[in-house]
C-alpha cells in the first residue's frame, strides 16, 4: 500500500504544471571582453629588435593626415580602454605618461604609443590607457644568444643566418612600401592573420629543432617568448571588465600570441583589426 501511495505521489509531482514547479534562477549572460590587437612597426626607430625597420618621418604632414585617418578607423571599434607597450610600473597599470599628454605632442613625438594610442584615447575621451608590458624575471624572454651558441656548437650557423635574412627581406619590403603606401594599409598588411601565422611559424617553430640533450635552445626561446606574451595578456586581463572593448597597440612580433590569448581565454573575444583598417 505504501508503495502504491509513493508511486501516486511521484506521478502527481511529474504532472504538476511548470508554473507551480520550482525552476532554477537564470543568470544574466556576461558580455564578452572584445580585444583588438593592432600589431605595428616602431615609428620612433628605437633599434631594439633582432631585425629593425626604419620608419620614415611620421611627423610629416601627409603622415599626420594618414594617422588621423587611422584614428578615425580605430574609433569605429568604440574602444573603452587602450593597452600599450610600456612597462607596467603601478598597481592600477595605468600609463602615467598619458596623464601628461597634450595634443601638441602629436607634432613632436614619433612613438606609436603617442601617435596611435594617445591620439585615439584623447579623441575618444578615454582615461583608461594601460601600460601592460613586463620585465624579464626568472625566465629569459628572448634568449637568442643561446640559440646562436647552439648553432655555433653544432655547425648550423647557416640556418640561423637564413632565418634572419628572411626577416630582413620582410623588413625591407615594409620600408620600400612606405614610399607609396598609407599607414593604415601598411598596418593592414602587418595584421593579416595568415601573414602573422606564417611569420611566427617560420621563425619560432623553425627553431624548435635547434636542440639536443645538452641544450634545448630552440625550445627555450619559444617558451620564453610565450611567457612574455602570457604575462602581457595577464596584465590586460587584470583590468578588463565585462563588455570592455580593448585596443591593444604592440610591436607586430607579439601579435601571434596576443591574438591567441584573446581567442582562447574564457570571456574574451578577438576582433580582427584588418576589417577596420581597410574600406
Amino acid at each position: 500500500m505504501k508503495s502504491a501511495l509513493l508511486a501516486l505521489s511521484l506521478l502527481a509531482a511529474c504532472a504538476m504544471p511548470l508554473s507551480q514547479a520550482e525552476t532554477p534562477p537564470t543568470e544574466e549572460p556576461v558580455a564578452p571582453i572584445q580585444v583588438m590587437v593592432l600589431g605595428t612597426y616602431h615609428f620612433g626607430n628605437p633599434g631594439l629588435d633582432l631585425v629593425n625597420t626604419d620608419s620614415d618621418d611620421v611627423l610629416a604632414p601627409h603622415r599626420q593626415a594618414e594617422l588621423e585617418d587611422l584614428a578615425e578607423r580605430l574609433m569605429a571599434f568604440r574602444p573603452t580602454a587602450i593597452a600599450v607597450e610600456r612597462i607596467r610600473r603601478t598597481e592600477d597599470a595605468l600609463d602615467p605618461n598619458f596623464a601628461d599628454f597634450v595634443p601638441e605632442d602629436l607634432s613632436r613625438q614619433r612613438d606609436e604609443r603617442v601617435q596611435i594610442g594617445y591620439r585615439v584615447a584623447h579623441e575618444a575621451g578615454l582615461d583608461r590607457v594601460y601600460a601592460v608590458d613586463t620585465q624579464e624575471g626568472e625566465i629569459a624572454y628572448f634568449p637568442f644568444d643561446r640559440v646562436e651558441a647552439f648553432a655555433a656548437r653544432t655547425a648550423r650557423e647557416d640556418e640561423i643566418a637564413g632565418l634572419i635574412d628572411t626577416i630582413k627581406t620582410q623588413a625591407g619590403s615594409l620600408m620600400q612600401d612606405q614610399a607609396t603606401t598609407p599607414i593604415p594599409e601598411l598596418l593592414a598588411r602587418q595584421n593579416d592573420p595568415a601573414i602573422i601565422r606564417t611569420m611566427h611559424s617560420d621563425f619560432y617553430y623553425g627553431l624548435l629543432d635547434m636542440a639536443d640533450m645538452e641544450d634545448p635552445a630552440g625550445a627555450v626561446l619559444n617558451y620564453g617568448w610565450y611567457a612574455r606574451n602570457a604575462e602581457i595578456f595577464s596584465n590586460i586581463a587584470e583590468f578588463a571588465e565585462p563588455g570592455d572593448r580593448i585596443l591593444v597597440i604592440y610591436g607586430s612580433g607579439h601579435s601571434y600570441w596576443l591574438r591567441h590569448f584573446a581567442q582562447e581565454t574564457p570571456g574574451f573575444e578577438l576582433v580582427e583589426a584588418v576589417s577596420y583598417l581597410r574600406d
